[in-house]
């Protein structure tokens, strides 16, 4: 099973896919990820990544596409999460193309709608631990009194510089403008089913988890 998670900056996107990996054995295909983990590699497409990123550039797509390409030629565990990818309606075609050429295509594109409002209140709020990425906030997860992961039981958290309300409405401009069309173009596919986004962690579970049993 291969799907992908849909939704602005803040829905949600990477808890609900690191639940579907503990869950389902599934592997989630992260760009930013993906990007960092290149970085470090040492391999040649790590050292173009390096280099790109180091002169402060944008990634281009079809080195996106490459380390995409990379990871579907490994182990496909429970199927792919994409994450972050496809962001525009030229990544979609290549990532059906990659597919094809694979052998494989996608089940579900799951759209996690959100509120605007709800969403900026939820991400100025956001902390993560800096050693495993758990999501923590301050109205509905806030971190525990003893200031410990509890995932991991580390206490280095951070907030991102940009989890204030004007970088997050500049964000989420320039996902309505580049990637919402997106829901459309799945629509039009068949691909396309939408589960609400801001409810309990586990609730939004239960709702993806209808759709990819149903």
């Amino acid at each position: 099973m291969n799907i992908i998670l849909l939704g602005p900056p803040g829905a949600g996107k990477g808890t609900q896919a690191r639940k579907l990996v503990d869950g389902r054995n599934m592997i989630q295909l992260s760009t930013g990820d993906m990007l960092r983990d290149a970085r470090s590699s040492g391999t040649a497409m790590g050292q173009k990544v390096a280099a790109i990123m180091d002169a402060g550039e944008l990634v281009t797509d079809e080195i996106v596409i490459g380390l995409i390409e990379e990871k579907l030629e490994g182990d496909h565990g429970g199927g792919f999460i994409f994450d972050g990818f496809p962001r525009t309606l030229e990544q979609a075609d290549a990532l059906n193309d990659i597919l094809a050429k694979h052998d494989a295509s996608l089940s579900h594109v799951v759209a996690m709608e959100v509120n605007d409002k709800a969403l900026v209140q939820r991400i100025t709020a956001r902390s993560t631990c800096g050693n495993c990425g758990e999501v923590y906030n301050d109205i509905t997860k806030p971190i525990p009194a003893d200031e410990k992961c509890v995932n991991c039981g580390g206490s280095d958290f951070k907030r991102r510089a940009d989890d204030n309300e004007e970088s997050l409405r500049t964000r989420l401009m320039e996902y309505y403008k580049k990637t919402s069309p997106l829901i459309g173009y799945y629509h039009a596919k068949g691909q396309l089913v939408r589960v609400p986004g801001l409810g309990e962690i586990d609730d939004v579970a239960a709702g993806i988890a209808d759709v990819l049993d149903g």
